[in-house]
């Protein structure tokens, strides 16, 4: 796959948010008992929103991306190192478009990993359609949720980074590696509108391996 700078060229566009007082249970009304408290499942990890982004390599285009995205531990088995899968497999689709002057670059791609720190979320998702991308390409982005006004932002793994001097093709041009699972940049881009809202989650721990029946001679 080339490396293109996202907002090269016009033929070329990259793919680049009164108090209620309770009032004390009578003593003679009976505690519900602990049989009839259902518990509320463990929340998962997840990023929702569409926006559109300030780029400064392309500061008059406009560049939206859309994300659906929750985390689904082990979910996609990878034998035979994980059998299980791993504890940020995802389910979810990005989108996103990138339009200068009558010229639309888009892709629609399948989350299959995600990771959140608080307010930070990093995703990956692979290409199923595009015009810009090749299918199967796996696509890194961050997100940062804004608070106390400060407005949320995004990054994507192409255009400035994601570069390995020594990753070239025939004719020296750099190719752009592919992103690992959840690998994605710093959010370097700022939303100037929609937003993001990011649910954080601790990652799943590995469940147990079952220990090998004893051998009898």
């Amino acid at each position: 796959m080339r490396i293109t700078t996202i907002g090269a060229t016009a033929t070329a566009v990259a793919v680049l948010a009164s108090p209620i007082t309770s009032t004390p249970t009578p003593a003679t009304v009976p505690a519900a008992p602990a049989a009839s408290v259902v518990s509320k499942p463990a929340k998962a990890a997840s990023v929702h929103g569409e926006a559109r982004i300030s780029y400064i390599e392309s500061i008059h285009d406009d560049i939206r991306f859309t994300i659906h995205a929750e985390q689904t531990p082990f979910t996609r088995p990878m034998p035979p190192t994980a059998p299980e899968g791993l504890s940020t497999d995802a389910r979810g689709t990005l989108k996103f478009s990138h339009s200068r002057g009558e010229v639309t670059g888009w892709a629609e791609a399948t989350v299959d990993c995600l990771v959140t720190s608080g307010r930070t979320a990093t995703l990956t998702a692979v290409v199923t359609k595009s015009n810009v991308e090749e299918p199967g390409a796996r696509l890194g982005i961050s997100v940062q949720q804004g608070g106390k006004g400060k407005p949320d932002r995004l990054g994507f793994s192409w255009g400035v980074v994601n570069v390995d001097p020594e990753n070239v093709d025939e004719n020296g041009q750099l190719v752009r590696p592919q992103a690992g699972s959840c690998m994605a940049p710093a959010p370097f881009t700022t939303v100037i509108k929609g937003g993001y809202k990011v649910i954080h989650a601790e990652i799943t721990k590995y469940p147990t391996q079952p220990e090998p029946a004893p051998h009898h001679s």
